[in-house]
Parts: C-alpha cells; sequence; structure tokens
C-alpha cells in the first residue's frame, strides 16, 4: 500500500477510471498464420518456421479455426462482428519480435460493442462496454532469469511467435477493484464455456494489462491513467488497481501530478513500480498488412459459427435455478466450468431428485475433496455412485448420518460408492414396534423434556429423535422415527 493508508473521507472524494485489456491465446492446433504447432511446453524455439521467424519472402496465411474461435468469442460476449476486418502491421522493435512488426488489427477489428454484466456492491447488475475484440498474433519470449550470465544475457524463446490472439478491450466503465475482479472472472468463464481458450495465466493463454487513473467524483474529465501491467492474476489484478487507486490520490492531495506510464505489479511487495514514462504516445506507424487480402465474415459464416455456440454460463445458472430448484450459491458453484455442469445435469437427469444430486455432490463430496485438496476428477465417488446415494437418502434407504459412513469408508479406501454401499449396507431399522420400543425408552428416561414439549416446547422433540437415533446407532429409519416420536407425544 502506499506510504500510509488514506482516510475514508479523502478517498470519497475521488472516482476511479479503470479499463481493461486482456489478451486471450485461442486454443488451435496451429498458430495464426503459418502450420507451427501451436502448443505450451515444447522445447525452445522447435515449433517456428520461416514464416513465424520473419524471414525474407515468407508469406502469411490465415488460420481458418481461430477466424471461427474469435467470431464464437465475439458472439459469445455480445459483440457485433463485422462483415469486413482489416489486417494491419504494428511496427515497433523488441528482440522477440523477429519482423519487426505484429500482425494485428487497427481501425477495423472483427468485432465491436459488446458487454458483460458484473454484479455490483449495491447488489445490482451492472454492464461493462466491450469497446473491441479483434485478432492479432503473439510476440515471443524473452527470458532474463534461470542462466548462469542472466546478468549480462537476454535468451529468446520464439515458440510463442504467430500464436494466434483475440484482444478484448474494454470500455473505461470499471469504477472499483472488485467491478475488475468480476469483469475478468465473468469473461474467463464465458471464454471457457465456448473452449475458444484454455485461459491459463500461468502459460499466459490469458494476460491483462489495466489502466487505472482517478478524477474527483463528478468531474467531466478523465484524470492521466497509469497503465498496470505484469498482473498474473485476477487476485492481483484486484491487489494491484487499490494500491494504484490509492497511490494516484495520494499523489494528487500531496499536490502532485500523476504521470502517464506504465507500471509494473510486484507481488512480493504488494505495490506497483514505473516501468516506463508514456508522456508521448508510441508511433506503431500501422498500415494496412499488403500480405493479407481483408478478413470477410460472411453472413453464412456468422449462421455456422453461432450454431456453435453454446449455453452461456449466466443462462445456465437461471435455467438450473428454475429447472432443480438449485439455490443461487449452488447454481454458481455447479456452473463454474461447463463440464462440471454437464456432468451434474446428467446425474440430474437421472436421479429422483436433482437438488439432493448437488446436496450430496457439493457437502459429501465437494467437502471431502477440498480437504483432501483434490480435484473433481480425482473424487473417488463416481457421479452414477452419487445418483445411487441421493436415490437411497430420498428413498428412506439411509440415513444422513449412514451416508457420511459409507462416504468415509469410499474415500479412505478409494473405492466408489456402489462397491461400499453393496459390501457394507447398513441394515435400516423399520420395524415400528422396534423403534417405538426405542422411544418409550428415551421418553421413560427424560421426563423433564416430556414436560418441556407438553407445555408447549415443541423444538424438544428433535432431542428425541436424536436420542433414538443414537440408541439406534443412526439405523433408525428417519421418516418413520419423526412420525413416530410425534405420534407418541402429542398421543
Amino acid at each position: 500500500m502506499p506510504a500510509a493508508a488514506l482516510a475514508p473521507e479523502i478517498l470519497a472524494k475521488y472516482e476511479p477510471v479503470i479499463g481493461l485489456e486482456v489478451h486471450v491465446q485461442l486454443l488451435t492446433a496451429t498458430k495464426a498464420f503459418c502450420g507451427c504447432a501451436n502448443h505450451f511446453g515444447s522445447a525452445p524455439n522447435t515449433n517456428v518456421c520461416p514464416v513465424c521467424l520473419g524471414l525474407p519472402g515468407a508469406l502469411p496465411v490465415l488460420n481458418a479455426k481461430a477466424v471461427e474461435f474469435a467470431t464464437l468469442a465475439a458472439l459469445a460476449l455480445g459483440c457485433e462482428v463485422r462483415e469486413r476486418s482489416i489486417f494491419a502491421r504494428k511496427n515497433y522493435f523488441y528482440p522477440d519480435l523477429p519482423k519487426g512488426y505484429q500482425i494485428s488489427q487497427f481501425d477495423k477489428p472483427i468485432a465491436e460493442h459488446g458487454f458483460i454484466a458484473v454484479p455490483t456492491a449495491e447488489g445490482t447488475i451492472k454492464r461493462i462496454g466491450i469497446t473491441r475484440l479483434h485478432m492479432e498474433e503473439d510476440a515471443g519470449k524473452s527470458l532474463h532469469d534461470g542462466f548462469s550470465d542472466s546478468a549480462t544475457r537476454t535468451y529468446l524463446d520464439l515458440n510463442r511467435c504467430g500464436t494466434p490472439l483475440i484482444e478484448i478491450v474494454s470500455e473505461p466503465d470499471i469504477r472499483t477493484a472488485d467491478e475488475a475482479f468480476e469483469y475478468l472472472t465473468r469473461l474467463k468463464e464465458i471464454l471457457l464455456y465456448t473452449g475458444v481458450s484454455d485461459c491459463n495465466m500461468e502459460e499466459g493463454s490469458l494476460r491483462c494489462d489495466a489502466n487505472v487513473s482517478v478524477r474527483l467524483k463528478g468531474a467531466p474529465k478523465f484524470g492521466t491513467k497509469a497503465e498496470v501491467k505484469n498482473v498474473n492474476s485476477f487476485r492481483f489484478v484486484r491487489l494491484a488497481l487499490d494500491y494504484e487507486i490509492e497511490r494516484q490520490i495520494e499523489v494528487i492531495e500531496a499536490g502532485g501530478r500523476v504521470m502517464q506510464e506504465s507500471r509494473l505489479w510486484n507481488a512480493a511487495e504488494g505495490r506497483t513500480h514505473s516501468m516506463r514514462s508514456k508522456e508521448q504516445a508510441h508511433d506503431y506507424r500501422y498500415f494496412p498488412e499488403p500480405d493479407l487480402p481483408p478478413l470477410i465474415v460472411s453472413p453464412e459464416f456468422l449462421a455456422e459459427t453461432g450454431k456453435k455456440l453454446p449455453e452461456l454460463p449466466e443462462a445456465r445458472r437461471v435455467r438450473m435455478i428454475a429447472e432443480y430448484e438449485l439455490n443461487t450459491q449452488n447454481a454458481f458453484t455447479l456452473t463454474a466450468s461447463r463440464e462440471f455442469a454437464d456432468r451434474f445435469e446428467a446425474a440430474a437427469r437421472a436421479a429422483r431428485n436433482p437438488r439432493r444430486v448437488a446436496n450430496v455432490l457439493l457437502s459429501e463430496v465437494g467437502g471431502r475433496l477440498k480437504a483432501l485438496g483434490l480435484e473433481q476428477e480425482q473424487s473417488p465417488v463416481s457421479m452414477t455412485g452419487i445418483v445411487l446415494a441421493a436415490d437411497l437418502l430420498d428413498e428412506g434407504q439411509i440415513s444422513s448420518k449412514q451416508l457420511k459412513q459409507l462416504f468415509d469408508v469410499c474415500f479412505e479406501k478409494r473405492e466408489d460408492f456402489p462397491i461400499v454401499y453393496d459390501r457394507e449396507k447398513p441394515q435400516q431399522i423399520t420395524d415400528s414396534s422396534a423403534i417405538e420400543a426405542m422411544i418409550d425408552e428415551v421418553l421413560a428416561a427424560n421426563p423433564k423434556q416430556v414436560e418441556l414439549y407438553l407445555a408447549g416446547k415443541k423444538t424438544v422433540a428433535g432431542f428425541f429423535v436424536g436420542q433414538v437415533m443414537k440408541a439406534s446407532k443412526g439405523q433408525a429409519n428417519p421418516a418413520l422415527l419423526n412420525e413416530l416420536v410425534m405420534k407418541k407425544l402429542e398421543g
């Protein structure tokens, strides 16, 4: 944080203005303009050819799958897809850009005017506008660490050159770090549902730069912005923005002037550092890429691509809440990924009670997985096992206590639920006379509680149910037990 935390009344005088630029690598088999493998983790400089190395005479050929993925992402984000867009050369020098320019799009991007809806602190829904979504190629990587001579040399890995990207630029509609976090979370969620990218921030598949400025509340003009780079998680985006907002307010309150610059986020120190001044805008000398014709997205192509658009997360949540009677929190958890939602829905349709499937999946299985640090794919209990467990509960064949005991065995022995249940099937007591005998013993042993119930304290009935369940070692049929306890007390 800045040298001293600012007083709330000082912070309240100002309004942050935030815009985000998100680069997303597309999950194509090959690169944007050549046939080289688009694969992370290969040996350095092995996925390269004359096209992505920019050798004389090599000509780019546009990857049709990259166009399809960019169009699919644009449709998912509510963008208007241009029928005719233009590729351009963005000229600048950097060692990991061997051509000396990047093929990108400038004034005629493939898509514009989309939005993402995010929840606000006030409990409302806010639309964050998307200015543009354009296609471009990635640069290589400059490696500065991990070598014996890193102090004096930089190493280049050009495998990433030519990887297909989309850049998604938001409107400056974001007003808090929390809104930025929600925007990024929902953007990633939507992109993962479409399958256009794996959005792996650790591997650089999704990278975010944040532009942030502050102004006095009510002021018509934006303040001077700083661009925060090198932020490799959504949590760090939120922390970096909170820091930068306070830093800029502190500068203004001290009578200083915020500099237009690029700043790097240092996670270890929890602060941003100046990287380079941007007082003078870069002149990238954009001009149309002479080796690529205009990109035409025909109405037929747009319609065919639109058919591949899946049900998106927010729409799916709304439907699942209505269809399966889920609460909002469970619906969010179950739709966190498309695959997880698909698995739940397949199970829910096979079970007697979909809501009970959700409870078993999230509480019994999910709770144990979280405690063990495991992912859903590592669960010993299959979705078939979860359906069986939910049905047995719903039919009253087993109690919730017995279910917990059986799941404990599943996780201890790493066995699926049907196997464990078949071997250790608990014998539930469904004989009314046997349960009544136990109830009589519990009532006789607790006359004071009986008096409390008869005096009007009806909640004491739960005490008797618990005592009988304990006496039966959890084997009394819960529904029958509750019915008989009430019959005895009211009789």
